[in-house]
């Protein structure tokens, strides 16, 4: 099983509308590709000198070359429209983990 991890920092003013298209739009058209499992917004609880809110969000896949998929597939349409809706108001950068063991 893979997570690939996007970490981003929102500015604060834009946080709850940012927060409302993740879960009613991004995600949705995330799990739609039919290339992740399920997906968790996590938020980080540590206040950054940069400011803004940051959040971890876990999209779970079943193999690396699924995720490859993704990518070359899928991956700039979607962040494309995150960037047309939310231009200047974040940052982000994305991670790719591989859990070894569950408990």
């Amino acid at each position: 099983m893979y997570i690939y991890n996007v970490t981003v920092n929102i500015e604060e003013q834009a946080q709850n509308e940012w927060l409302d298209w993740m879960q009613k739009e991004h995600i949705p058209d995330m799990l739609a590709t039919g290339k992740f499992t399920s997906a968790k917004i996590i938020k980080v609880l540590v206040e950054e000198e940069m400011g803004g809110i940051t959040y971890s969000v876990q999209y779970y896949t079943k193999d690396r070359e699924t995720l490859q998929r993704y990518y070359k597939e899928d991956a700039q349409n979607l962040r494309n429209k995150a960037l047309q809706k939310f231009a200047d108001k974040f940052v982000a950068y994305r991670t790719e983990l591989e859990i070894v063991s569950e408990h």
